[in-house]
């Protein structure tokens, strides 16, 4: 099949993209639902082996690329002339997606506070 993955990504600018939008490996993957590992392999190149086509979908829309730039140029296709984006909308409904999965953890830890808080608060009106 050709090329490991990992060259695929680095040849087709995928550190450089993650630089341009001020993201870090841990970003990258929690907006594309990709491991970090699975991400810092590719993004180091420590580890050699074919990627699923999900993988590198996800890792691809999550750039704002079209869903297959990954998968076709691992499969040794050539890029196509002006295909290198996706339309801006599909940047922002992976950072919409970030967003909501950052405030329901934001939410649920707020939830734990005002339960510790009031529990707190009866303990000192007890005394």
């Amino acid at each position: 099949m050709g090329e490991g993955t990992t060259r695929v990504v680095e040849d087709n600018g995928a550190n450089g993209r993650v630089r341009e939008l001020g993201w870090r490996q841990r970003e990258l993957a929690e907006r594309s639902h990709v491991s970090a590992a699975v991400v810092r392999e590719i993004q180091r190149h420590t580890v050699e082996r074919r990627r699923s086509p999900r993988t590198l979908e996800a890792l691809s829309v999550t750039l704002g690329w079209e869903p297959e730039r990954l998968d076709r140029v691992l499969k040794g296709h050539a890029r196509q002339p002006g295909g290198n984006t996706a339309p801006d909308s599909a940047v922002l409904w992976s950072r919409l997606e970030s967003f909501e999965s950052r405030l329901t953890e934001i939410l649920r830890l707020l939830t734990e506070l005002r339960s510790d808080v009031a529990a707190v608060i009866d303990h000192v009106r007890d005394d």
